[in-house]
């Protein structure tokens, strides 16, 4: 029988996804001096969430799958930064530049980055991951 890995359970990858976009704010707010009150994190990531929800929800309606590989991560990566963007200006927080910049990269890495360290695994050991 053939084991299929832990993250390409939709479940498990979600919550990797939510796991990864809390990552973000928590670091970013710890990285600005911010007081890591329940309250204060809650909401920094919520916009973030919002967009990382939507992009799953895009994929699955649209494509008919779940967006576990690279290409469908795309979609929830991009929607993650841009409705998380646009709700954050919407309720006056703050989207400079330079946090457009930073977020995009450090939600790419983490968004992207473990579904092409999942592919690499499937191409480089095959079915055994």
């Amino acid at each position: 029988m053939i084991a299929i890995p832990w993250w390409r359970s939709p479940v498990l990858a979600f919550a990797t996804d939510v796991l990864l976009v809390v990552v973000f704010a928590v670091a970013g707010r710890a990285n600005h001096g911010e007081s890591n009150a329940l309250v204060g994190v809650l909401s920094t990531v919520l916009p973030f969430l919002a967009g990382t929800v939507t992009g799953w929800l895009v994929v699955r309606v649209m494509r008919r799958t779940w967006p576990i590989g690279v290409a469908p991560g795309v979609t929830v990566w991009f929607a993650t930064l841009v409705v998380g963007m646009v709700l954050r200006h919407t309720v006056g927080a703050g989207t400079a530049a330079s946090f457009v910049v930073v977020a995009s990269l450090v939600l790419a890495a983490f968004l992207l980055g473990w579904r092409a360290l999942g592919a690499y695994a499937v191409r480089r050991f095959g079915a055994r991951t």
